[in-house]
């Protein structure tokens, strides 16, 4: 999935699949995970916020099932 590169000094970068409705988050600790059904306007709004920590711990964080991917 590419992903594109985003300013956050928590979040390095963000990917969405609009076939299978997959959100893809890469940490700056390297860590990336795959959420999954997050709507395509959701990830609209996270890739569009001000604060990318802020929006990801309010309306992502347990709330979508989730897959570590490293």
């Amino acid at each position: 999935m590419h992903r594109k590169e985003v300013d956050s000094t928590v979040i390095a970068s963000l990917g969405y699949d609009a076939m299978t409705n997959t959100l893809e988050v890469e940490f700056h600790n390297g860590r990336v995970y795959r959420y999954l059904k997050v709507p395509k306007a959701l990830y609209w709004r996270f890739a569009s916020a001000k604060s990318h920590g802020e929006f990801f711990g309010a309306e992502i964080k347990d709330r979508f099932d989730e897959h570590k991917v490293r």
